[in-house]
């Protein structure tokens, strides 16, 4: 629901029917119109705590984190959920995971942030299965006997499912949902189409699980040309110490700069057989956009949809809103194929440094100036660039040239002198060419996913009249 003002007349009947509840939320929202459209569908309804094995999270505990992976599971916070990447997810102990089973996730559940921005949706797709999970994630577990998965997501995530789910929304300042607020939220059964949506909806799982093989895949094949080992996956830059020349201490002192978590990867590209290069030697140009002011419009016809950087991390990125076409400077602002995002400010073991290939909406949109262009000569190049950066060589060192104590930022020096394998121009190709295709695939779900639901908003529709 839009932050702007509202106004909105509403029947006599929906103050009955609800309660005679009379803040405005649940009327604007679209809620009590969803619900009158679904009981009007002549179609089956069935309560959702019906068609489930469980609609639960995991409880509100402290967490015990561990550094082993032999130690510990991978670990989702609410906004991971929604990610397209789950690479660099923390660990969690294997031992507090076991004593509280309702952390673990299962593939084909429907996953609801239910605190701070509720009813945001995810599908658990395989690459989650056996992943833990915060309790600010609700779950809803389906019977498979009785509904399939897919469908029950696609009706949950839909223009029909959403409002209702977020209806049951309380608290003044920081909002939150429990399972029972939407165990008797209505679930229109819709046949044989039910098997076709659930069909879209995997295939959607199926292509972004298979998009994040090829991108380990590019990676492996990197380091296999280039001769470098693997080196163990980190989210930041961990506590250690490190001896270096005073003529190093010249142009920067702060210690993660000079760790030996950052030395390692610059001194085994500097060995490799391939010899490397710098980000500036292999793109067009590394760009930092200005600051600009913010001009909201509603018509998408006059608009440009507009991403934060957050959004980029999204399995299906969605705008904060439209800015003008026509907006002085927008040029600077789009989005192509030929583009890698990289996020300059954040924590160290969030997003910043976080490179992304464009997709989605993505492509043709606007991105804030919080993100970096490294704009390369094609698509493949932009892939192999892509790849490069993503791998644990390029994740340290972007990691550690980011400056400043509070919000740590990066800048474009700081990109362009990244150093990335020189495997020559037809092995760049290749490599490049798998990170092209993890990005299309990453496309071709979203489209899987946006089919599936309006088959589902459309048979709705067609079934009042």
């Amino acid at each position: 629901m839009s932050r702007k003002f509202q106004v909105k007349s509403v029947p006599s009947t929906w103050l009955e029917n609800n309660g005679r509840r009379l803040d405005c939320g649940p009327y604007l929202s679209g809620a009590i119109e969803a619900r009158e459209l679904l009981r009007k569908l002549p179609a089956e309804k069935t309560r959702l705590a019906n068609l489930t094995v469980g609609i639960f999270h995991a409880g509100r505990e402290s967490r015990q984190w561990v550094e082993a992976e032999e130690f510990g599971v991978r670990f989702m916070g609410s906004t991971d959920v929604l990610a397209a990447d789950l690479s660099g997810l923390p660990l969690i102990s294997k031992k507090q995971v076991r004593a509280n089973p309702n952390f673990t996730i299962r593939a084909g559940w429907t996953l609801i942030t239910r605190s701070g921005t509720i009813g945001r949706m995810a599908y658990a797709r395989s690459d989650m299965n056996g992943v833990a999970c915060s309790e600010h994630v609700m779950r809803v577990a389906p019977d498979e006997q009785k509904i399939k998965p897919g469908y029950l997501y696609a009706y949950l995530n839909s223009r029909f499912g959403v409002p209702l789910v977020v209806s049951g929304t309380y608290g003044a300042i920081i909002q939150h949902i429990e399972p029972h607020h939407i165990s008797d939220l209505p679930v229109p059964r819709l046949g044989e189409l039910e098997e076709h949506v659930h069909s879209l909806i995997e295939y959607a799982a199926e292509k972004r699980v298979a998009a994040n093989n090829l991108i380990d895949t590019a990676i492996a094949n990197m380091a296999t040309a280039a001769g470098l080992p693997e080196l163990p996956a980190s989210d930041g830059v961990p506590f250690g110490f490190n001896a270096v020349s005073s003529a190093r201490l010249v142009h920067r002192m702060d210690g993660a700069f000079h760790s030996h978590h950052h030395d390692e990867a610059v001194s085994l590209l500097k060995e490799a057989k391939a010899p490397p290069t710098s980000i500036s030697k292999m793109c067009r140009s590394v760009v930092e956009p200005n600051r600009f002011k913010r001009i909201l419009i509603d018509d998408p016809t006059f608009g440009v949809p507009l991403f934060g950087t957050s959004a980029l991390m999204w399995a299906d990125p969605k705008p904060s809103y439209l800015i003008p076409k026509n907006m002085t400077g927008i040029d600077g602002l789009l989005v192509g194929r030929s583009t890698v995002l990289v996020p300059r400010s954040g924590q160290i073991a969030g997003i910043i440094g976080t490179p992304v290939l464009p997709y989605g909406e993505l492509i043709g949109g606007a991105v804030s100036e919080d993100a970096i262009r490294i704009n390369c000569p094609d698509e493949n190049v932009a892939g192999y660039v892509f790849v490069a950066l993503k791998s644990e060589y390029g994740r340290r060192q972007l990691k550690a040239r980011a400056y400043g104590s509070s919000i740590p930022h990066l800048d474009v020096n700081q990109i362009k002198s990244v150093q990335v394998p020189n495997l020559g121009t037809q092995l760049i190709e290749e490599i490049g060419s798998l990170g092209v295709q993890s990005a299309k695939l990453r496309h071709e779900a979203i489209t899987c996913e946006n089919q599936a639901r309006e088959l589902v908003e459309n048979a709705i529709e067609a079934g009042r009249h």
